[in-house]
């Protein structure tokens, strides 16, 4: 089993589908990675020897993935919302950022609470 930047790898995925499971890389950078290290993409992660995962794991050292990524997100974030931009006004309200509609569905990144302005119905006022 393969362990390359403090993910396992499945051992039974071919190594091009495999490399996706680290957080940062996708089909894209997994091939680059691959014809980079001259690794046959159709081998299974099982088959790799230990030249072959230290050969992956120098060429993944280059790119920022798993926490470095992470944390790279959170400060572009955090420095939208210092700036007051109009994304960083988004992400504080937790609000859609790319222009989606907010009237119906944005159910995602604000889970099933309305945060739009005028979307509670004020109750009809009681009778008697």
């Amino acid at each position: 089993m393969a362990r390359i930047q403090g993910v396992d790898l499945p051992k039974d995925k071919r190594i091009e589908i495999g490399l996706t499971y680290i957080f940062g890389i996708g089909q894209t950078t997994s091939n680059r990675i691959l014809k980079e290290a001259k690794i046959n993409p159709n081998k299974r992660v099982k088959e790799l020897n230990a030249q072959e995962v230290e050969q992956l794991k120098s060429i993944i050292d280059s790119i920022k993935v798993e926490g470095a990524l992470h944390s790279a997100i959170v400060a572009n974030i955090k420095r939208l919302r210092d700036v007051g931009c109009y994304r960083g006004i988004r992400h504080t309200r937790h609000l859609p950022v790319r222009g989606q509609r907010t009237k119906t569905n944005s159910r995602t990144v604000r889970g099933n609470v309305r945060r739009t302005m005028a979307s509670g119905h004020k109750e009809a006022p009681k009778k008697g």
